[in-house]
């Protein structure tokens, strides 16, 4: 078949249908004028960086290219990736050709394109490529088709966000058919995705089984580059020597409970090539191989007509050492690629024991500015309850939310609980209920977990609820049941629970339902996570809650937005404790739950504020109303990327800084004064990513504006005093 299969090329929105051998024809050259574009920081400017598909002079390579990445691909006689860089710094990543992906399938492996024969395996000369060959074996390439970005998910947002867009840019496919008659029946798809505005390119694949035999997919490996090693060592350990820093990896299969996705991570992995002989390390332990996929493999049985789809890789090119500016990349990944994750309502956990109280809480959040309320663990709303008699009671609840303005959630426990011993995870080591991350959970194939994923559904239609707080699952349990519907045993329960799961969040956000998580899903659908804290650490006194939760939101945000973490004020007892510990009654303790929620709104993270009410006297709703006032009035600068000034130590002041080069308002900083005295200080204010490049006029709070001048590394010294305990805030233009 190869070159002479009829394939359809969307190009410039118009589908073309013509010959493999043509359709690169009709693709634009990537000459030296397209090539040597002015660069411009797109940090501060993305909208120069728009995705292209393009072809070589010669005919024989189709190339991926925004001005900031650049991937090369030869075609024939297979297709084989042969060149990856960074345009921002001008870095090549790629040292050797490797296979496209790679399937084990039926206990035996194939590699999906590449080509073989470079000997030489540290650099790759555009020269050698022509006389490379492809496997006998290899799933062979067929045909492409491009066409623009479609959404991953269908995010239907009803709430506040900062991108309210699906990203855009081009899709390339390239289709694959097995060369061996055992595997007649199988196509494969790789699919590159080229975003505008950034160095990232997110790639899949999909395995369609068109025949009427069963197929094991064992291991998918998605993506495999033979990459240029960091560091040059003549002996050392690849578990110590260092990683690629170049490119930034993430994957949607993270699971770890660990509120970071480096730990939570479950799919990357950097090995040793022995095929790399010129390596300095004496006995070829640089870990310069990357290879994608699941540590458990997805072990499924594919039946004819099903259609598995991979992990997806995205693969963001990094182009600095500096760890603010590699956050930076990150957390303009997750604003443009899931969008969701920009939301950021202001809401309040209600701690309720009947509907009275929720109508009162829903009445102190309409009268204080609040925009929804989510009835906390502890609360008397049952989800699992699916009766005629409790969807109606809910339903009336969410329609008297609904009419005052409020959005309305609940608390749903999936983990941490034991159903039965037909239900429950299965042990693999000991063949009885139990070995959960937890102990004791539901395996979301059995039954009951079906049924709960079921009764979910159910609930959010029926009553018209607004945001989900789901705990658990957790970290990828396996169950070795045999008995459950959504599985077939220990081999594919992770992977099908897995999928199990995220159908269940694609669902909710294509109803407009808002979903806090407590595991790494955002790629799938999850809006928020704990920012990351010690949850006994709120039984401590006030005082050391306010500097432990300024360090929390510092450490938290180097690579989540602030809107994808969300923090705690317990209003009551939480974990133990005593009176020192909480807010109540809110009208003795103003001053310290102003400042918790200054702090938080200050750093554009919302807070769990856990209790029956918002406010006690008109003194404290009026408290209220004023730091939601001032965050409703900063809100876009407040919700805009974070530079680290100083960590909270209890010893000195601390920071942080919003930047937004395309507001009129186009910094804000807030500082912290955690001494006992009133301070002075003079602070280097860095506005390189406000885009200010000269000067810059800083106001605090209500005052005037005052000119500063930047210096050579886009500073400015700023001088201010703040008053013992306290905080102060500047808005700079």
């Amino acid at each position: 078949m190869g070159f002479n299969k009829i394939l359809f090329l969307l190009l410039s929105g118009a589908a073309i249908h013509v010959q493999a051998q043509t359709s690169i024809q009709q693709l634009p050259v990537l000459n030296a004028k397209i090539q040597n574009i002015k660069k411009v920081d797109w940090l501060l400017n993305a909208q120069p960086y728009i995705a292209t598909i393009y072809k070589s002079e010669n005919n024989k390579e189709i190339i991926l290219s925004n001005g900031l990445v650049r991937r090369v691909f030869t075609i024939t006689p297979n297709v084989a990736c042969i060149d990856y860089s960074n345009l921002i710094n001008d870095e090549q990543l790629l040292r050797s050709v490797k296979a496209e992906a790679r399937l084990t399938i039926n206990g035996i492996d194939y590699n999906v394109g590449g080509l073989s024969g470079q000997k030489e395996n540290a650099y790759l000369r555009p020269e050698w490529v022509n006389k490379f060959t492809k496997g006998e074996n290899d799933f062979q390439f067929v045909s492409f088709e491009i066409k623009p970005l479609t959404p991953y998910l269908q995010w239907k947002n009803k709430f506040w966000a900062t991108n309210n867009s699906q990203a855009t840019g081009k899709m390339i496919s390239f289709l694959y058919e097995p060369s061996v008659a055992r595997l007649s029946g199988l196509q494969v798809r790789v699919n590159y995705e080229l975003y505008d505005g950034l160095p990232l390119i997110v790639k899949s694949l999909s395995i369609e089984n068109k025949g009427n035999k069963v197929f094991k997919i064992d291991r998918v490996v998605n993506e495999i580059l033979g990459t240029v090693e960091e560091e040059s060592a003549v002996v050392g350990k690849p578990e110590v020597m260092k990683k690629p820093h170049g490119i930034y990896i993430e994957t949607n299969y993270a699971f770890n409970n660990a509120m970071r996705y480096d730990i939570s991570d479950q799919t990357t992995h950097w090995k040793v090539d022995s095929t790399y002989t010129s390596q300095v390390n004496y006995d070829y332990h640089t870990p310069c191989l990357l290879e994608v996929y699941p540590v458990k493999d997805p072990d499924i049985e594919l039946q004819p007509g099903e259609n598995f789809k991979s992990v997806r890789t995205h693969e963001l090119l990094i182009d600095s050492y500096d760890r603010e500016r590699r956050g930076l990349a990150i957390r303009k990944m997750y604003a443009t690629v899931a969008p969701w994750t920009t939301a950021n309502p202001i809401f309040m956990h209600l701690v309720s024991k009947n509907d009275e109280q929720v109508r009162t809480a829903v009445d102190q959040c309409a009268a204080t500015g609040y925009e929804a309320l989510i009835l906390s663990f502890g609360s008397h709303v049952n989800m699992e309850d699916t009766t005629a008699t409790n969807l109606q009671k809910w339903k009336v609840l969410a329609d008297y939310a609904h009419s005052k303005g409020i959005m309305i959630g609940g608390y749903s426990l999936f983990s941490s609980r034991r159903i039965s011993d037909e239900d429950d995870v299965v042990d693999p080591k000991t063949g009885k209920p139990g070995g959960a991350f937890f102990g004791h959970a539901p395996c979301y194939g059995s039954k009951w977990g079906l049924g709960y994923r079921d009764k979910i559904k159910k609930f959010y239609t029926q009553t018209g609820f607004d945001i989900w707080e789901n705990d658990g699952p957790y970290p990828g349990d396996v169950c070795a049941s045999t008995t459950h519907p959504g599985h077939i045993g220990l081999d594919d329960s992770q992977w099908r629970q897995m999928e199990i799961q995220k159908e269940l969040y694609h669902w909710l956000n294509e109803k407009g339902v808002y979903v806090n998580a407590p595991d790494w899903y955002f790629l799938d659908g999850t809006h928020k996570i704990a920012i990351g804290y010690r949850e006994v650490n709120f039984s401590l006194p006030r005082e050391n809650q306010k500097i432990l939760n300024r360090q929390n939101i510092f450490d938290g945000t180097w690579e989540k937005t602030a809107s994808m973490g969300w923090g705690f004020v317990p209003l009551t007892r939480y974990h133990g404790g005593g009176p020192e510990s909480v807010l109540e009654p809110l009208s003795e303790h103003l001053k310290d739950y102003d400042q918790l929620m200054m702090q938080y709104y200050g750093a554009g993270v919302q807070a769990c504020y856990r209790g029956p009410r918002l406010y006690d006297t008109e003194t404290t709703k009026q408290t209220v109303i004023n730091v939601i006032s001032w965050y409703k009035k900063y809100r876009d600068i407040l919700n805009s990327d974070i530079i680290h000034l100083r960590r909270a130590d209890g010893r000195d002041w601390d920071g942080l800084l919003h930047v937004n080069p395309n507001l009129k308002t186009k910094g804000l900083v807030m500082l912290y004064n955690p001494l006992k005295e009133k301070i002075t200080r003079t602070i280097k204010v860095p506005l390189y990513y406000t885009g200010l490049a000269t000067s810059a006029k800083l106001k605090e709070k209500d005052g005037d504006y005052k000119s500063y001048k930047l210096n050579r590394n886009y500073e400015v010294e700023l001088t201010c005093s703040i008053e013992p305990e306290s905080y102060t805030w500047f808005t700079i233009e």
